[in-house]
């Protein structure tokens, strides 16, 4: 073999085998997504379990040439094509998760205060104005309640709904609800500021009554006896979230309670976040569709804030202990950084007054909401 051949051999390897000379400008913006969304997590502390993967699947994925989210010429998925078959496609993950929130959740301050159910109703407002508002911008009905979801901020949920009804805006949309998550400190204390006045933040609301162990067992099987007979189409999270909760009050179980707390929610979350991430292709990202979502997402979530908000003052007008109107922005169901969010603002305008306890009944209240409303659109449109 003559110089000359090997050199274009070496130009050959080089052009058609290596990532740089096929490096695009879209993937390197999706790259600096990436590091935004890395940053956010590493400097900002912007729920890092959920960013981290996340941001580095991002960043994985847009390497020219990478052999993770396609198929191999025998067909056989891809490593990380792997985890979103059988994980997000399958619908999997979503209901492990929230098998997992359950085995970590306290329902005592709903059990306790059974009317702030209302307030988490009320903060899915801005699911619906949503689901309205994008279908004249060209999104197609399926499409529209996927990008309504996103207000409930729940991320699970907005998966699973957008799994079934519109698969090919999974990553825009789970990208946008875990966003959202992330930038609670961020985007609800300016809103409950402008929503209410300086007496009605100092509120003060008496101390939740104790609830008794049997109320707790009996609790996620009321639920979800009433949840799944209104809602079936909603069984698979609400019957994984009530299951996870009733191994935790139950007192019987403690090992499976700890593993589904711990382990296997850290496997399923690092599983997911990659997945998420590696669907953030610049081809399929950096399009007018994905970036409306990103816009309406943020829309959604400010009008399920003011919903919440809006709802308290409303039952304020016909009860005679009343409630602090802050408390109302927890009924999304970022779980628990609404809650600690309405607490932070209620020391702010009091040191004396601690609303972190009553804030989870209607954050609680939120994800029961999101997750009936994703059962809404599942009966209605599949």
């Amino acid at each position: 073999m003559s110089w000359q051949q090997v050199l274009d051999l070496i130009i050959s390897i080089f052009t058609t085998q290596t990532g740089l000379p096929n490096l695009m400008f879209k993937q390197v913006i999706m790259i600096g997504v990436a590091f935004f969304f890395l940053y956010l997590a590493v400097a900002k502390k912007f729920e890092p379990l959920l960013l981290v993967p996340i941001g580095f699947g991002i960043f994985l994925v847009n390497f020219p040439l990478t052999p993770l989210m396609g198929f191999t010429e025998q067909g056989a998925p891809e490593l990380i094509r792997v985890f979103y078959k059988y994980g997000v496609e399958w619908e999997v993950i979503p209901c492990v998760i929230f098998l997992g929130l359950g085995a970590m959740t306290d329902f005592s301050p709903l059990i306790a205060n059974p009317k702030t159910l209302i307030i988490g109703a009320g903060a899915q407002l801005g699911v619906f104005i949503t689901y309205i508002g994008v279908l004249f911008f060209g999104f197609t009905l399926k499409e529209a309640a996927s990008v309504g979801i996103i207000g409930g901020a729940d991320g699970p949920t907005t998966i699973y709904l957008t799994s079934k009804l519109a698969p090919h805006l999974l990553g825009a949309n789970a990208l946008a609800a875990y966003s959202y998550m992330a930038m609670v400190p961020l985007i609800q204390p300016p809103i409950m500021r402008l929503m209410t006045t300086p007496e009605q933040r100092c509120i003060k609301m008496h101390q939740l009554r104790s609830v008794s162990v049997k109320e707790k067992i009996l609790f996620p099987l009321i639920a979800a006896l009433l949840i799944i007979f209104l809602v079936p189409a909603v069984a698979p999270l609400m019957g994984m979230f009530m299951f996870g909760n009733f191994m935790r009050e139950s007192g019987v179980v403690k090992r499976l309670t700890d593993t589904a707390q711990n382990a296997l929610m850290n496997i399923v979350t690092i599983f997911l976040g990659l997945s998420v991430g590696a669907t953030m292709q610049a081809e399929k990202f950096l399009t007018p569709k994905p970036l409306l979502i990103f816009a309406f997402g943020l829309m959604d979530f400010v009008v399920c804030t003011i919903g919440g908000i809006l709802t308290v003052h409303v039952m304020n007008l016909f009860l005679k202990e009343k409630i602090n109107p802050l408390i109302g922005s927890a009924g999304v169901s970022a779980v628990p950084m609404s809650a600690r969010v309405s607490h932070a603002e209620g020391l702010k305008a009091d040191p004396d007054n601690w609303l972190i306890m009553h804030a989870m009944g209607p954050n609680l209240a939120g994800v029961i909401g999101s997750a009936a409303a994703a059962g809404m659109f599942i009966a209605m449109f599949q």
